[in-house]
């Protein structure tokens, strides 16, 4: 097998085993043993990250002057997806990324309160499987650092769905400072409060290192690894490190129309979107309206830091994948979990905004120009709130590098995907209970070539706001809004609504959207 070639390696093990298997003990022994150096020696380590609220042009490869050379380099020496789906928000987009089902089917359809009906309880159910609990069974070691946020509860925590070793706040995100006086986040180290330096602590920094560790005692062993890595960032509150504020200061002075179109048009040369795609309206005032433009300018400065130190830290791991001769045969994917959010939040007015003292967000503004060129915002189900651009990066297991795939992938594909990779079986059963056939499916192939996929049908839900795409068509809706209509070959940024005039579409999507929801258990909402 060639260091390029995806390797299907389940069905090479199972030939090692057929050839090697003796009738007595002790080749059995001796079969089992090669078998295992073989599963040792060849099967990659497999990390996922995974952004809070990042929008879609945030990135350097995506149209950005934030400066992200590492996600960048991971990119032009991998494969840039440019039409990845999330759930449009936090809980349900973790759900599905480590389930590789919807959101609903595992019990997680708004967030985590428990509202009494089986696709609303708040927690991941026992009819799923994790990404950690297959490949643990198969012989990965399995970590976790960072946002949870999928069960609050201690029998819902990391290490009771598969992993082995976990450093992080279950109840959510919130925290950059620790301790924040504006939410009661407890952070743990496999099942043990810690409290850490308050004076040297930021959490993007503290998932990083954690992970560093995680990752030096694996190297230690011949079994391959499976890490999860969760940010918070660069969710709000806005808070960064001074000197990485600094790198940033005057950058956004000329305000949000300049950078968007900026973005926009380097996008264009980038090939993120063609030449045709037209940006969506803006949905911010003219900048020479604003009252206090060197007070919004500094929100964006304090946001782009928050991604800019992501960035320092994803160079921090690559930097010990490559110290431990481990980077090219490992697998990093690396997605947001939904787009910017337009939530306008300040709860310390008059506090220096970046401190620990401060708890606010940059807006709807400055969220208009992270989802460049796309419409809307986390939690709604138009392009600005889903899409996102995924990362994979493989250098044994890929074609070749710098490959831009515009193929339409789904956060539920992520799952079956690793699983391919690692030649891993999902399961029928798992610890006595029945669990729920996969729908992801692994874009793995896509790793290697251009590939033609089937026009699958895609659903969203979320507080009422509603999607069903298949092929270049989508209906989407607001909540108690009417549905649209949009094709997007033609229309990527959903500007023209044709839902009069293509009735046969409107109603086939629209029935198949419904047939989804009675599945899954979707209930009006708000769920009472």
């Amino acid at each position: 097998m060639t260091n390029n070639t995806i390797r299907p390696y389940y069905l090479y093990f199972s030939m090692i085993f057929m050839l090697l298997g003796c009738n007595n003990q002790k080749n059995e022994q001796q079969s089992d043993a090669r078998l295992q150096s073989v599963r040792n020696d060849k099967r990659p380590n497999i990390i996922v990250i995974l952004a809070d609220d990042m929008g879609y042009s945030d990135l350097g490869c995506m149209g950005s002057e934030i400066a992200t050379p590492n996600l960048d380099r991971l990119a032009n020496n991998g494969a840039l997806f440019t039409h990845c789906y999330n759930a449009s928000r936090c809980c349900p987009s973790r759900a599905s990324l480590l389930t590789g089902l919807y959101q609903h089917s595992v019990g997680i359809g708004h967030m985590t309160a428990d509202r009494g009906f089986p696709a609303y309880r708040g927690f991941l159910n026992k009819q799923c499987v994790t990404i950690a609990e297959v490949l643990q069974k198969e012989g990965y070691q399995t970590f976790m650092s960072g946002k949870w946020h999928v069960g609050g509860a201690r029998e819902q925590w990391p290490d009771y769905r598969g992993f082995e070793r976990f450093y992080s706040i279950p109840s959510g995100g919130g925290v950059y400072f620790y301790p924040s006086p504006f939410v009661d986040r407890e952070i743990y180290r496999n099942g043990e409060q810690v409290f850490p330096d308050s004076s040297t602590f930021y959490s993007t920094d503290a998932f990083t290192d954690e992970a560093l560790q995680m990752v030096e005692t694996a190297s230690e062993d011949d079994q391959p690894f499976f890490l999860y890595l969760a940010y918070i960032a660069p969710h709000f509150p806005l808070q960064a490190w001074p000197e990485d504020i600094a790198k940033y200061q005057g950058k956004y002075d000329q305000g949000y129309e300049g950078i968007r179109q900026r973005r926009y048009e380097k996008q264009q040369q980038l090939n993120i979107i063609s030449a045709e795609t037209e940006i969506s309206p803006s949905d911010f005032p003219a900048w020479n309206t604003v009252e206090n433009q060197e007070a919004e300018a500094h929100k964006m400065e304090i946001y782009a830091a928050q991604v800019d130190r992501m960035d320092q830290n994803i160079g921090k791991l690559l930097a010990k994948l490559e110290e431990k001769d481990q980077l090219d045969n490992t697998v990093i994917l690396f997605l947001s979990d939904n787009g910017a959010t337009a939530e306008e939040v300040n709860r310390a007015p008059g506090a220096e905004i970046g401190t620990v003292a401060s708890f606010a967000s940059y807006g709807q503004n400055w969220a208009n120009v992270s989802n460049t060129p796309y419409r809307l915002y986390k939690s709604m189900e138009h392009e600005g709130g889903i899409i996102t651009p995924l990362i994979v990066h493989w250098p044994q297991g890929m074609g070749a590098s710098g490959q831009l795939v515009k193929q339409v992938v789904l956060i539920n594909d992520i799952m079956p995907t690793c699983l391919e990779i690692a030649g891993a079986t999902y399961p029928e059963q798992y610890n006595g209970n029945e669990i729920l056939p996969l729908n992801g499916r692994s874009f793995a192939p896509l790793l290697q070539k251009p590939v033609n996929t089937v026009e699958r049908l895609i659903f969203w839900e979320h507080e009422g706001n509603k999607a069903v795409r298949q092929g270049a068509w989508k209906l989407v809706k607001r909540h108690r809004q009417p549905w649209e209509l949009y094709n997007l070959e033609d229309d990527p940024t959903e500007l023209n609504d044709l839902s009069k005039e293509q009735p046969e579409k409107f109603d086939q999507l629209e029935k198949a959207w419904n047939e989804w929801a009675a599945e899954v258990g979707v209930r009006y909402w708000p769920v009472k």
